[in-house]
């Protein structure tokens, strides 16, 4: 990689620090903080919080009936994708060991913490959390493909790649011959994850 390259990946990291400061400073402004990965709301935004939350049978009485009807589509997504989770979950238990490919934490991607809402009634409570699942499962996947990627084909494609993974930055270039074959060299010790190692 070049050394400008590295100079920019730099700069991205430390804007991404400056983006979990200002996530800190937005968390005290909403008044709540976290405690062992627990949320703790004030006791006066809890209740206003309860307050302002809609019931689920007034929910169900404005919701279009369209959208009612549409929910056993959205819904049936979830089988699809826990069928990849679970896939994933056993490729990554069977594979990466043998390729000294660092396994993927999905507990790092699935994160339920929206049912701590006391604005959002049951009905969106589910739903957030069937959100939560769908995404942070597609999230692992995409991470324990990311890795498999890392470890046999670190080549950048020839095109533009829309919201590439993290770690394609750190691949060879699209014909790179000796900067290709240096990566695979380099994947005798293992696979190197960023932060992971």
């Amino acid at each position: 990689m070049t050394a400008q390259l590295d100079e920019l990946l730099g700069k991205l990291r430390e804007v991404q620090a400056e983006i979990e400061v200002e996530l800190a400073k937005r968390r005290e402004e909403l008044r709540f903080h976290l405690e062992n990965r627990r949320i703790v709301f004030e006791r006066e935004v809890l209740r206003i919080h309860r307050e302002l939350k809609t019931r689920a049978t007034r929910y169900l009485i404005d919701a279009n009936p369209l959208m009612i009807l549409s929910a056993p589509v959205i819904y049936s997504l979830v089988i699809p994708i826990a069928l990849v989770d679970l896939w994933a979950m056993a490729y990554q238990a069977i594979c990466f060991p043998i390729y000294r490919i660092p396994k993927v934490r999905r507990r790092d991607y699935l994160v339920f913490d929206r049912h701590h809402l006391a604005y959002l009634n049951i009905i969106e409570k589910i739903n957030c959390a069937y959100c939560s699942y769908a995404n942070g499962a597609i999230a692992f996947v995409r991470e324990v493909a990311a890795r498999t990627e890392v470890y046999w084909c670190p080549i950048k494609h020839a095109r533009r790649v829309l919201g590439p993974h993290p770690h394609y930055q750190g691949f060879a270039d699209f014909g790179d011959v000796d900067a290709f074959r240096g990566k695979l060299t380099g994947m005798k010790d293992g696979v190197k994850i960023e932060g992971v190692n």
